[in-house]
């Protein structure tokens, strides 16, 4: 009876909690009646959402409790894991590969917009997760893809895959830029500066007019081509559905775009994977774990981080290119630090370093909302508490597992467990 009673009280104070916070939000609602707005008061559902808080918390502190009696093997999960790893990789790209048959439009354009956030979280991951610089301001990178590539493919008429690499390198001289005046930050001050930046680069898009035109954004943006063939309403010569004697559809650019996108995050995958098994990876990750022993090794810290910022910016540059292009119009409004904190949270909550982890976290992230859009104004509020849920059991990310680049004999998996101990 005495180990139950901390965790009931706790309980009961965080019910109190909820339904001081869930009473206001929840269980009043406005809306439009014959004499004006009208309140309608909720109780059922506030002592829905009270109830469950009391049941989860105290699941949860008896858990815990449970866990410290009966503490489990260190690395038993990541060695399923790793082991489940092997299949659950090929398995998504399979699944990936084939999703344009298998789904209509609707689904397809989310892929589309996932596939896009994994890209960022790969991009982001060689940043945050591989060199541990901690960046608020990614979203800038994002936003000098697509202004580049929009404003020289109307400036020179060249084509998507000609500005493409443009808009990449553009990005990462931006990022080089970034890295200089931020060499002796860490953590929250590097956090601070890198947002700063991300600001800087939103106000000046929507300032200077006379380039970016403002507030209105850059519409007209050319789409891509597959081999010079357009992808049309018509099928007249040149189009992919005259070339291909195919009945014209929407369907068809959307499938294209798809697979351009799948294709280029794979490229970011296989070069972030190619990085890390080199000596800059290996660097990075160094850096990532101690910055004054990197330093007492003779290891340049000044280039390792600029080209963690350069790859990272080439990388979120061609995402944002390629976002140009879909979108066919580009505004300021489009790269808020929101995004910024959306792209960091997928790199967060599917483990830092963790390519597979950053591919689960976007479909949660990303594609969560969609699966609760049914339950209307409630979907946010269900899926914040599942993510709230799922970083108290699993703090470290989905995927808090990794091997080490490079080993003496058997190497060893590198778990949240070392790390807990100052090991890793």
């Amino acid at each position: 009876m005495t180990r139950a009673k901390t965790p009931l009280v706790d309980a009961f104070l965080s019910a109190l909690i909820a339904l001081g916070l869930f009473a206001p939000m929840v269980g009043l609602v406005t809306g439009v009646g014959p004499h004006g707005i009208t309140l309608t008061a909720r109780p059922r559902a506030v002592l829905a959402l009270v109830a469950a808080v009391f049941v989860g918390r105290l699941a949860l502190r008896l858990w815990q409790a449970q866990r410290r009696l009966v503490p489990a093997a260190p690395g038993r999960f990541a060695i399923s894991f790793l082991a489940a790893a092997r299949y659950i990789g090929p398995a998504l790209l399979a699944v990936a590969l084939v999703l344009p048959a298998l789904v209509g439009r609707a689904s397809l354009d989310l892929g589309v917009l996932v596939l896009t956030y994994v890209m960022l979280g790969w991009g982001l991951n060689i940043v945050v997760g591989l060199a541990g610089l901690l960046d608020l301001g990614y979203v800038a990178f994002y936003a000098v893809g697509a202004y580049s590539y929009a404003l020289i493919a109307e400036a020179s008429g060249l084509g998507f895959w000609s500005c493409l690499p443009v808009a990449g390198l553009l990005a990462a001289l931006w990022g080089v830029t970034l890295g200089f005046p931020v060499l002796r930050l860490r953590g929250d001050y590097l956090a601070i500066v890198t947002l700063a930046f991300g600001e800087i680069i939103r106000i000046v898009l929507l300032n200077w007019v006379s380039l970016t035109n403002g507030p209105n954004g850059i519409s007209g943006i050319p789409r891509p081509t597959l081999f010079g063939l357009r992808f049309t309403a018509g099928d007249g010569p040149g189009t992919f559905a005259g070339f291909f004697h195919l009945a014209p559809s929407p369907a068809q650019r959307v499938v294209f775009l798809y697979y351009v996108i799948l294709g280029l995050a794979l490229l970011t995958n296989w070069v972030t994977i190619r990085l890390r098994r080199q000596p800059l990876g290996r660097v990075w990750e160094a850096l990532r774990e101690d910055e004054i022993a990197c330093r007492s090794l003779g290891i340049n810290v000044t280039t390792t981080k600029l080209t963690a910022f350069a790859v990272g910016a080439f990388f979120g540059g061609i995402a944002g290119a390629f976002f140009a292009t879909r979108q066919g119009f580009i505004s300021p409004e489009s790269f808020t630090f929101m995004e910024s904190a959306t792209v960091l949270a997928i790199v967060v909550l599917g483990g830092m370093g963790s390519q597979l982890g950053v591919v689960l976290a976007a479909v949660v992230m990303i594609g969560g909302p969609e699966l609760f859009r049914p339950l209307a104004d409630d979907r946010m509020l269900i899926f914040g508490l599942a993510l709230v849920v799922m970083m108290v059991l699993r703090p470290r990310g989905l995927i808090s597992v990794r091997t080490p680049s490079i080993a003496l004999g058997k190497g060893e998996i590198i778990t949240a467990d070392f790390v807990t101990e100052g090991h890793g």
